[in-house]
């Protein structure tokens, strides 16, 4: 009889669960920490260069008497205590960060800080680090591809009735698929497996509450199977959303497809306490005056999106937001924001 011990796959999985979860929270509660001293050390700086007839000078004597007294702590000379001085005055009378700002990490503060061109954009990537728990790399890759300003037109395009606010806030109008490095000609095939093999880098560019469930996913109607190129689950929508992948530009057509998958999914796919499935049609191109057209009748919660192979241009996104936000204005609805 042996004697060596036996355990199935997975046995031991509550132990890694305990040991994940405590150093999850250790991290934050550093994070909260550190945070909150910058803060403070960013507020005495503040009002001692306000006090001083030498201004901001006065953070070299300061710099050089920390280096002095504690000469091992790093990250406290004259650049790092002005980014704190920064970040204090930045943010000392935004009530909006207060229950945000502990949860993001320095790197990412001094990202948003210098990246961000009015309080607006910092709002919104400060929600957004919360909500997605952005690395360094990940939040610079979100503000290389104009993530706000692309979000930003996607809210102010008019919908159809039947897709919901949250629906329009979980899908962009402009996806960016630069790191699928695909050739110049490509079929649907192609772009269906760039994208399985780049999959984490897509659920990035979609938003973390996307799980995926399979590409070529079998639905059966009647005697017939059909295949739904890309099935997702989204987390906060709590339902399935199908992405057909089009390599053209959008047609009428593509309604109907969609909507028949979504019609099998509701039927005989989701579950009784998910919400009806949501649609996306992922093409190389769309006129907005034909989608509308296209959607005005749909019943279905049905989205048509388009995506770029290549780093948009973000000044002729910022000018596309400001005339959407101007026809906003004359029709009555929305604000100009929080420009600076």
């Amino acid at each position: 009889m042996s004697n060596e011990l036996t355990h199935h796959p997975g046995q031991f999985d509550e132990v890694i669960h305990i040991i994940d979860n405590a150093r999850s929270r250790a991290m934050k509660a550093v994070n909260a920490e550190l945070i909150q001293m910058y803060w403070s050390v960013g507020t005495y700086l503040s009002e001692l260069c306000s006090a001083s007839s030498f201004g901001d000078k006065i953070i070299d004597e300061v710099a050089a008497y920390i280096a002095q007294k504690n000469p091992g702590v790093k990250g406290f000379n004259r650049r790092g205590l002005y980014r704190m001085k920064q970040f204090y005055e930045t943010y000392k009378d935004d009530e909006f960060v207060t229950p945000l700002v502990t949860q993001i990490s320095w790197t990412n503060h001094l990202l948003i800080m210098s990246a961000s061109k009015t309080a607006d954009e910092r709002h919104f990537y400060m929600a957004l680090c919360a909500k997605e728990h952005y690395s360094k790399r990940e939040l610079e890759r979100q503000i290389g591809t104009s993530y706000y300003e692309r979000s930003m037109i996607s809210a102010k395009k008019p919908m159809p009735e039947s897709v919901s606010h949250d629906v329009r806030e979980s899908i962009l109008d402009t996806y960016v698929l630069e790191f699928l490095d695909l050739p110049e000609q490509f079929s649907e095939k192609n772009l269906r497996k760039a994208i399985i093999e780049k999959l984490k880098q897509f659920i990035l560019e979609f938003g973390r509450d996307f799980t995926f469930i399979g590409e070529e996913y079998r639905v059966q109607v009647g005697n017939t199977d059909f295949f739904i190129d890309l099935l997702f689950y989204n987390r906060a929508l709590s339902c399935l959303v199908p992405i057909e992948l089009k390599i053209g530009k959008f047609k009428p057509e593509h309604i109907g497809q969609i909507n028949f998958y979504l019609e099998a999914l509701d039927r005989d796919v989701k579950k009784p306490n998910e919400n009806p499935s949501v649609g996306v049609i992922l093409c190389a191109s769309k006129d907005d005056a034909v989608v509308e057209y296209a959607l005005s009748r749909s019943m279905s919660p049905t989205l048509v999106a388009d995506y770029r192979l290549c780093l948009p241009d973000k000044t002729l996104l910022q000018n596309k937001l400001r005339e959407l936000t101007e026809l906003a204005l004359e029709s009555g609805e929305g604000d100009e924001g929080d420009e600076e």
